[in-house]
């Protein structure tokens, strides 16, 4: 789902004009931003929370060269989902496995590996 997507759908379930779910979205995720980037947590609740984590400096390397390199510190957005939120996603996967028209994750096309199987060379 794309954000053009998210406007459409509260444009129809609230009843009003695209401009108007337009204008709605972009300030919740405005507002969303400004907390993050002020080191607030934004605490959704029954969706799931919203802060800011810091990633220490580390080493790395280059995989071109082998090189090793320095990799900054920095601070990254996360998300952690609700345990509603968990428990809505996952409520349809039976114990026979996945919902049918639930879209999951597959391997690549060309892709030899599956799940710890060995690649036949």
């Amino acid at each position: 789902m794309t954000k053009a997507n998210v406007i459409d759908e509260v444009a129809r379930t609230t009843d009003h004009t695209k401009k108007e779910a337009e204008q709605i979205v972009e300030a919740v995720l405005e507002a969303i931003a400004s907390a993050l980037e002020r080191g607030e947590k934004v605490d959704l609740r029954g969706f799931g929370s919203f802060q800011v984590s810091g990633k220490k400096e580390r080493q790395g390397r280059n995989p071109q060269t082998g090189e090793t390199i320095t990799i900054a510190a920095r601070n990254a957005a996360v998300f952690k989902a609700s345990k509603e939120l968990a428990q809505r996603v996952n409520e349809r996967m039976g114990t026979d496995g996945p919902a049918l028209d639930v879209e999951h994750a597959q391997p690549s096309e060309g892709s030899a590996k599956l799940h710890g199987d060995k690649i036949n060379t």
